[in-house]
């Protein structure tokens, strides 16, 4: 087995939590404690009762076997701890936690004036499961949904929704959780019995699992006017916003039978060409990774299939005016070592870490160029640009370690430290540095440039300072060039999210910095929550708006102006 700097416990199968009664706890007054809402609960019983599966007599005898075999395992699994990377406890606590569907709710209240240029729907994803855990659960496990606040003129509205994804809808269909989780659960012996007991139901036609098996709940990408709902595991999800503010699921979106396999949550936009860049990887099978593009109007490119060794972890990557930029790096997918009791996802010390650059209109992989890298494992790229001067492909990024203390226990503080490595195309060498003084050095996680100017050389990025870790207290605004980092904080007890930068106008002839940063921030000790819209420029509040219902700390946003709205799909 590979050594790892984080490791599961040897242990054959984690401990279930504890059975629990209906009551539903309340992390109002004890944020440590999990909370499940009320209302969700409720309603999926009312669902089961008036919906129950139309199984024949087979099919019943093999969901009580089944059924009791899960609940055999769920016995054994008491007997040993969890890890804090999968215990629900902790991924799911305080402000993690899951909250009910929101229907619209209009005119909210603000202070301050939102800028008269905002004009259209803020949208942000994240992980919010319907159900309960009953074994072990990632933050990253839980349903995909959607928090929309729709902007007309000043005037705000909001509202929330599951992205109605297969899974989702089978799940609540039966009542409780059926499908395996793909991080909080597939580990050791336990993963795969999960999974053993996951194909059975599938044969027996109890579940389907053909049509997907993804939960939505990582990225948003507004693109041939539809919004994608999106994660690494399945295809993209159709999410319709309404006329009043509301979000209705369409379905998977295939691109009219085009994608043939799933797509990474992070797909890229070029602001020139309005070409859509995206990655697909495999866990299972060779080819491990392909790479596509999609036109404009939905036109997809053949895929070129990128030779790796191993599957790898590659939740990101970037692009440039010419090239996507491939980082393969150190965590990777090792399903047998789940045979011996650890984790599918784990740090290989032994891989060389490299980025592979390559022409964004290859029609093959044989001119890929790489570069290797060392200690450069990043879960999110920021951006990257050309400087042919000096045959070199700058990439910016936050670099983390240990590397798989998102996916693993660790006794070493995670640390994520953003940098600018560059790679020579003409000598294969690279270097990396630090782009910020050591006094100043912050945990920088989840954020973005100037979309307008993603792929081209950029001043400014503006990123989650992710302290205390994993929440948010403020922002970063770093200037690329100097180092120079300014701060805005939420203050006492105040966490948010991504920081989404909105520039002013969609023109590359203004300041690049020109614009407004759009950011769910939660109150910990009203157990409040509101959109913040600060000023890129000089980072002061600009206007605030207060929501009805609380939201969750979560993932990737995107907006969509209200001009682009009325060609939606």
């Amino acid at each position: 087995m590979s050594s790892s700097t984080c490791s599961w416990a040897k242990t054959q199968i984690p401990h279930a939590l504890p059975r629990r009664s209906n009551a539903i706890h309340s992390a109002l007054h004890s944020p440590s404690v999990l909370h499940f809402p009320k209302q969700t609960y409720e309603t999926t019983q009312h669902q089961v009762e008036q919906q129950q599966p139309k199984w024949n007599f087979l099919q019943r005898a093999a969901s009580t076997a089944l059924d009791m075999a899960e609940n055999a395992l769920l016995s054994l699994e008491l007997q040993h701890p969890l890890p804090k990377t999968a215990d629900p406890r902790v991924q799911i606590a305080g402000n993690f936690a899951p909250v009910p569907e929101q229907p619209v709710k209009q005119s909210l209240p603000l202070t301050g004036t939102i800028p008269p240029c905002i004009n259209g729907v803020y949208l942000r994803n994240g992980a919010n499961p319907l159900f309960e855990p009953v074994a072990g659960h990632h933050l990253f496990d839980g349903d995909g949904m959607i928090h929309a606040i729709t902007i007309d003129n000043g005037k705000a509205t909001y509202a929330c929704r599951f992205t109605e994804t297969q899974r989702l809808k089978q799940e609540r269909e039966l009542g409780r959780p059926i499908f395996p989780k793909a991080i909080g659960e597939l580990h050791g012996h336990s993963g795969v019995a999960r999974l053993l007991l996951f194909y059975a139901r599938g044969l027996f036609g109890l579940i389907d699992h053909k049509q997907g098996t993804g939960v939505a709940n990582a990225g948003l990408v507004y693109f041939n006017n539809r919004l994608l709902a999106m994660s690494e595991d399945d295809l993209p999800y159709h999410v319709r916003i309404t006329p009043s503010g509301d979000l209705e699921t369409v379905g998977r979106y295939n691109f009219d039978d085009r994608l043939k396999s799933t797509m990474i949550a992070h797909p890229k936009i070029d602001p020139c060409s309005k070409e859509l860049f995206a990655l697909s990887y495999d866990v299972v099978q060779k080819p491990y990774l392909k790479y596509f593009k999609f036109s404009p109007d939905g036109s997809k490119s053949p895929d070129i299939e990128i030779p790796l060794p191993v599957p790898t972890m590659m939740h990101d990557f970037a692009i440039t005016e010419n090239f996507v930029v491939i980082p393969d790096q150190q965590v990777v997918f090792k399903l047998q070592e789940m045979i011996t009791g650890g984790s599918p996802v784990i740090f290989d010390k032994d891989k060389k870490c490299r980025f592979g650059i390559l022409s964004k209109n290859a029609s093959d992989a044989n001119d890929i160029i790489w570069v290797e890298s060392d200690d450069t494992f990043c879960f999110h790229l920021w951006n990257a640009w050309e400087e042919p001067e000096s045959d070199e492909v700058v990439v910016i990024g936050s670099c983390m370690t240990p590397p798989d203390s998102i996916f693993n226990e660790c006794d070493e503080s995670l640390k994520s430290v953003l940098s600018e490595i560059r790679l020579n195309l003409k000598t294969g060498e690279s270097t990396r540095r630090p782009i910020m003084s050591e006094s100043d050095q912050v945990n920088l996680e989840a954020g973005m440039v100037n979309k307008n100017r993603l792929g081209r050389k950029t001043r400014y990025a503006y990123l989650a300072i992710a302290e205390p870790w994993p929440k948010v207290s403020g922002f970063a605004k770093v200037d690329l060039f100097t180092g120079e980092i300014k701060r805005h904080i939420y203050g006492d007890k105040k966490y948010g999210g991504e920081p989404f930068f909105l520039p002013r106008d969609d023109g590359s002839e203004t300041a690049e910095d020109d614009g407004y940063i759009l950011s769910f921030v939660h109150d910990e000790k009203t157990w409040k929550s509101e959109l913040c819209i600060v000023n890129a420029m000089n980072l002061q509040v600009e206007a605030s708006i207060k929501l009805p219902s609380r939201v969750p700390y979560g993932f990737h946003g995107t907006f969509i102006d209200s001009k682009s709205l009325v060609n939606q799909a």
